[in-house]
């Protein structure tokens, strides 16, 4: 068993290793980290969401930003639109589980905030409404996906896909570059660090 350790080992690595080498890919990442922080700088909040594993990695970042990354600092304004049960079930009941992300970006999103949607295939229904609705206000959308990038892609200002077909090895990469995000929200905020583009 402990080469099939070494195999899932490595082939995260690969995945990763691509990322790193694809120039164009590694600074689409950055370019979502400098919007994040402008829309931080700016008084918005950065909303996560994704189904399944993509639903723990929502909460995951959502986390580590309101909470803590790697510095002792200051909450920043993140949400999970996975977490509140109640409110889950009851737009699932009332509305169709399609339209679970959708109501609550009309309800909790504004202009200026970003949308984080995590869906591996990039073809997940209720990410792909909630892209839709947050185009009708305003808000800037951020896909993560993996090679095909899916249906998504199309709905994205920012669509980041991951060189990969199998899911886990996706989730994976997802991982890595959200906390890429987040290292670089906290670098940037916080140490009185200043990005070139954009003029952040």
């Amino acid at each position: 068993m402990t080469e099939l350790v070494k195999a899932v080992l490595r082939k995260s690595c690969e995945v990763k290793s691509k990322i790193i080498q694809d120039d164009h890919l590694v600074a689409l990442i950055n370019n979502v980290m400098e919007v994040s922080i402008f829309s931080l700088r700016n008084g918005h909040k950065l909303l996560f969401a994704g189904n399944g594993g993509s639903a723990s990695d929502a909460q995951h970042l959502a986390a580590e930003l309101v909470g803590r990354y790697e510095q002792d600092r200051a909450g920043l304004p993140a949400l999970a639109l996975t977490t509140n049960s109640a409110q889950i079930t009851a737009i699932a009941n009332d509305y169709g589980y399609d339209d679970l992300f959708k109501r609550q970006v009309q309800a909790l999103a504004r202009e200026g905030d970003v949308f984080f949607g995590l869906s591996t295939s990039g073809n997940s229904k209720n990410i792909i409404n909630a892209l839709q609705q947050c185009k009708s206000q305003g808000v800037i959308t951020v896909g993560l996906t993996g090679a095909s990038g899916g249906s998504m892609q199309t709905l994205c200002d920012y669509c980041i896909k991951v060189p990969s077909d199998n899911t886990a090895r996706i989730q994976e990469a997802h991982m890595t570059i959200g906390h890429a995000i987040c290292a670089g929200i906290e670098k940037v905020l916080f140490n009185n660090r200043v990005v070139d583009a954009k003029g952040l």
